[in-house]
């Protein structure tokens, strides 16, 4: 029997590219036994691409990579909601999909994905950082900010660098099986699969103030929150009718005032659960949520995990 043909994987280097970018892919689908890939990497042109962190890349093909390729991997690069791709890098990964490769983007790659118009309509991610960037640039693009990567078929993308490592073990477990990509991560000494989204890696998920505009309410706010508030009592201090209230702090922040008042209650949670030894209850009780179960429906539904998941993840 002849041996099966290998699956072929393109890693497109763009100018500004990340280090563990582009090296994730590679690494992962390096040929080796019951693994098989073979990886090229490419850029625009063969020669030397430009890279971020210090670093630059030598790569020995061009475009015509992506002629090749079965999947087209799209490591993040620098800058990425400054400028498009170049046209011609856009038309080739168009073409591509067209004759049938999937597309995955790592991190940041996800605008040059979304320049192509392929994303529009459909679920995508990237680095947590530029969700919005990317939201606001690509408003078609239905982006979802928390998990760890997502899967429309023929296109994909991941948040952060460590993301890709999930993305590139799922893609394996699809087309290899699970004990395929159980063994990959195993000799990477990476999680088969990690559990919740990306939201749980945020510093802070309560965005700062784009203003001064009832900044002495949110204070006021962050020091009750083991307190009762509603609407009502934060457009009080405000001194202003609920209705302004709502429309001008969802024009500063992003969210609505209860919004952001739960964002609040789990970001001192999640502070507790990496800080001290309370049970669930007793941190529930103390961000103003009442009760263990209160606090695991709205931690499960902002960050994608449950409370004790997230401090056996982070806690000191």
């Amino acid at each position: 029997m002849p041996p099966p043909r290998l699956h072929r994987v393109a890693v497109l280097v763009l100018d500004g590219a990340k280090p563990m970018d582009v090296g994730i892919p590679a690494q992962v689908f390096t040929t080796r036994e019951n693994v098989p890939y073979e990886v090229r990497v490419c850029g625009p042109a063969p020669g030397l691409v430009r890279g971020g962190d210090g670093l630059a890349y030598h790569v020995a093909d061009g475009l015509e990579a992506l002629d090749w390729a079965d999947i087209v991997f799209i490591p993040g690069y620098r800058f990425p909601d400054r400028d498009d791709p170049p046209a011609v890098v856009v038309a080739a990964l168009k073409a591509a999909h067209d004759r049938g490769a999937r597309l995955a983007a790592i991190s940041t790659g996800a605008f040059a994905l979304a320049a192509t118009g392929l994303l529009d309509g459909k679920r995508a991610t990237t680095h947590w950082h530029y969700t919005r960037q990317l939201a606001a640039r690509h408003p078609l693009v239905k982006v979802d900010e928390n998990v760890l990567f997502v899967d429309e078929g023929s296109v994909l993308t991941s948040a952060g660098a460590a993301s890709g490592i999930d993305l590139c073990l799922h893609i394996l477990r699809g087309d290899l099986g699970v004990a395929a990509s159980n063994h990959t991560a195993r000799r990477l000494v990476a999680a088969p699969y990690r559990s919740g989204g990306q939201a749980q890696y945020v510093p802070r998920s309560v965005p700062e103030p784009l203003g001064e505009r009832f900044a002495a309410t949110r204070e006021w706010a962050l020091h009750r929150l083991n307190k009762p508030l509603t609407l009502e009592l934060l457009a009080r201090h405000a001194a202003v009718s609920p209705r302004t209230f709502s429309r001008r702090f969802l024009e500063d922040t992003g969210y609505t005032p209860m919004q952001w008042v739960m964002r609040a209650r789990i970001d001192v949670a999640r502070e507790l659960l990496e800080s001290s030894h309370r049970s669930i209850e007793q941190i529930a009780a103390e961000v103003g949520l009442g009760t263990g179960s209160n606090l695991r429906l709205h931690f499960q539904r902002i960050l994608g995990t449950t409370p004790s998941q997230y401090r056996r993840t982070f806690a000191a």
